[in-house]
C-alpha cells in the first residue's frame, strides 16, 4: 500500500466543518486556536457557525480550509496516523499550503497568515467584475485550451484547473469567458458553466497578488517538507525550500494541473488517495483519474478512526 495524502482547495468549505474534530480531540481544537492567534480574530466562530456570506470570503476561505485540514491531521496523528505513512503530498491549489504545513515545511501560524494575505491580494488583484471562470465539462484540456484561445480575442482567457478527464476550469475577463461559454458546445462541451467565484483566480491577471505572495513567502521560513510536495504547477515532487517558495508564487497566475498530479502519483505506486480536511471533492476526482486507485476520507472523528483501523493503527 503506497499512500498519498491530499488536500482540498477552495469550493470544499461548508459552515459546521472541523467542529466535530475541534471537539473530540484536543490537538483538533489547539489548531483553530493557533490559527485564531495568528490571524488576530475568531475565525473558527466563522468556521463552526457562519454566516455562510463570510466564510465564502475568499481571505476567510483559504485559511479555514487549511485550519480544517490540519485539525484532521492532527486527529490522525492522535490515532497513530503520522505524515511519514504517506509517500508523498499534494494540495489542490490553496490546499499546497496544507500539505507543506503537514510536512513539516511551513508553520500552521505563517501559513494561517500567508492564506489571509494570498486571498486578500487575489480579490484586489482585479477589479469586482472584470474577471470570471467557468467550467467546461465535456472538453479535455487540449479542446478546452482551443476554446479559450479562439474566446480571448486579445483579452486573457486561459485553462486555469485541469481537474478531471472532461473537466477543465477557464479564467480570465469576463467578457472572454463569456465568449468561450457561447461557443463551447461546438468544440464538443456538454456544458459550460460559469462559475460564483469573486475574482478569476489562476490566470495572468493574478500577477499583482503572485508578487505579493512571492515578497511574502521571502520573509517565511521554509523548510524541506518530511515528504516530497507534488507541485501543481509543474507535476513533479519538490522539496528545496526555494523551489517551494517560487512554485507557491507561480501557482496564483499558473494552471492547477491536478488530473496530471493524481495521475503521476498513480504511476509511482501510489494506490490509496487519503484526501484530508473538508468535503471529498479530491476522493471524487481521484476515482475518475486513478481508476484501480483506493480512496479514502478524513474530515471527521469517525473517519480518522477508520482510517487507522484499515492502516493497523
Amino acid at each position: 500500500m503506497t499512500i498519498a495524502f491530499t488536500f482540498p482547495g477552495q469550493g470544499s468549505q461548508s459552515v459546521g466543518m472541523g467542529k466535530a474534530l475541534a471537539e473530540a480531540d484536543d490537538a483538533a481544537r489547539r489548531v483553530f486556536e493557533e490559527v485564531d492567534d495568528a490571524l488576530g480574530e475568531k475565525l473558527s466562530t466563522i468556521i463552526f457557525e457562519g454566516p455562510e456570506a463570510d466564510l465564502t470570503l475568499t481571505a476567510n476561505t483559504q485559511p479555514a480550509l487549511m485550519a480544517v485540514s490540519i485539525a484532521a491531521l492532527r486527529t490522525l496523528e492522535v490515532r497513530g496516523v503520522r505524515v511519514a505513512d504517506a509517500a508523498f503530498v499534494a494540495g489542490h491549489s490553496l490546499g499546497e499550503y496544507s500539505a507543506l504545513v503537514a510536512a513539516g515545511s511551513l508553520g500552521l501560524a505563517d501559513a494561517a497568515r500567508l492564506l489571509r494575505l494570498r486571498g486578500e491580494a487575489m480579490q484586489k488583484a482585479v477589479p469586482a467584475g472584470e474577471g470570471a471562470m467557468a467550467a467546461l465539462l465535456g472538453l479535455d484540456l487540449d479542446a478546452a485550451r482551443a476554446v479559450a484561445a479562439e474566446a480571448a480575442e486579445g483579452e486573457i482567457c486561459t485553462t486555469a484547473n485541469d481537474n478531471a478527464p472532461g473537466q477543465v476550469v477557464i479564467s480570465g475577463h469576463r467578457a472572454a469567458i463569456e465568449r468561450a461559454v457561447a461557443i463551447s458546445r461546438a468544440h464538443g462541451a456538454r456544458r459550460a458553466v460559469l462559475l460564483p467565484v469573486s475574482a478569476p483566480f489562476h490566470c495572468p491577471l493574478m500577477a499583482p497578488a503572485a508578487a505579493v505572495m512571492a515578497e511574502a513567502l521571502a520573509k517565511v521560513e521554509v523548510r524541506a517538507p518530511a515528504v516530497p510536495l507534488v507541485a501543481n504547477v509543474t507535476v513533479a515532487p519538490i522539496t528545496d525550500p526555494d523551489e517551494i517558495r517560487r512554485r507557491l508564487a507561480e501557482q496564483v497566475t499558473g494552471t492547477v494541473r491536478w488530473r496530471e498530479s493524481v495521475a503521476w502519483l498513480a504511476e509511482h505506486g501510489v494506490d490509496v488517495f487519503v484526501e484530508i480536511g473538508a468535503g471529498s471533492v479530491l476522493s471524487g476526482l481521484a476515482k475518475r483519474i486513478a481508476k484501480d486507485a483506493a480512496t479514502a476520507n478524513v474530515g471527521t472523528p469517525d473517519e480518522a478512526a477508520a482510517l487507522a483501523a484499515r492502516l493497523g493503527r
